[in-house]
């Protein structure tokens, strides 16, 4: 078997199990309805990414970005004990903040600068979520 430099047989496309696919991209999901944690994790596995932790509230969602250091959190607007801007803006603080997409069933009414001061990669809305390329967004940077 003739070996490209970078340890596969044929190409980086082409990785053998083990040495490039596990790489995935892990996703803490925030909402504090569970039907749309449901359709949420089905939509980001579908699209190749792990959902390692689902968190209905600010403070549990905390505590699963500290545990689990993932790549990307889908983090609703409105939970119960805190908004998703407050929520993200204390994951600022962190080592190594994972990216924040924020999700709402309404637009949001904070600047795209605010979101960014936040800590927050991108709104979209929950209606929305289907068609966004959230793979681009939560996927390691060039």
């Amino acid at each position: 078997m003739n070996r490209k430099p970078w340890g596969c047989p044929y190409g980086p496309d082409r990785a053998t199990p083990g040495i490039l696919d596990d790489m995935s991209v892990n996703i803490v999901v925030v909402d504090d309805d569970p039907g749309f944690r449901r359709i949420a994790k089905m939509l980001l596995t579908a699209r190749g990414m792990h959902v390692v932790a689902e968190s209905e509230d600010g403070v549990s969602a905390l505590a699963a970005v500290r545990e689990h250091r993932p790549d990307g959190l889908l983090l609703d607007l409105h939970l119960p004990d805190h908004d998703g801007v407050a929520v993200a803006r204390m994951l600022r603080a962190e080592t190594r903040p994972p990216r924040i997409v924020l999700t709402s069933t309404e637009q949001s009414f904070w600047s795209a600068d605010e979101l960014r001061q936040a800590g927050i990669e991108s709104f979209i809305a929950k209606d929305r979520l289907f068609d966004a390329d959230l793979k681009a967004i939560f996927g390691p940077t060039a």
